[in-house]
C-alpha cells in the first residue's frame, strides 16, 4: 500500500503534523485498522492503535485500484470518541 499524504500549503508539510500525527503511525493503523468505516464524498475513516498504544482516527481517499491511499487528516481520538471506539470492540 502506497500511502500519499495531504500538504498544508501554509508549511509544506504533511497535513497530520499538526495533529501531532507522524507518517509511520498512519502507516501502522492503515496496515492493521481495528475499523474501517466509510466517510462522505467517498472517503472512509481507519481507526485503530498504533505501537505506541495512540488511537488515531484517519480520514483518506482509496484510488480507484486500491494500490495507492490519499491521507487528508489524521487525530488522536480522545474522550466519548474513544469510549465508543472501544465499545464497539468488544
Amino acid at each position: 500500500m502506497d500511502l500519499r499524504f495531504h500538504i498544508d500549503p501554509d508549511n509544506g508539510l504533511p497535513h497530520i503534523y499538526g495533529h501531532g500525527v507522524t507518517e509511520a503511525e498512519v502507516e501502522f493503523v492503515m496496515r492493521n485498522p481495528g475499523q474501517d468505516r466509510p466517510g462522505r464524498d467517498h472517503s472512509r475513516h481507519a481507526l485503530g492503535q498504533t505501537l505506541g498504544g495512540r488511537y488515531l482516527r484517519i480520514i483518506y481517499v482509496p484510488d480507484e485500484e486500491g494500490e495507492v491511499v490519499f491521507v487528508i487528516t489524521a487525530w488522536e481520538l480522545r474522550g466519548k470518541a474513544l469510549r465508543a471506539y472501544r465499545r464497539r470492540r468488544r
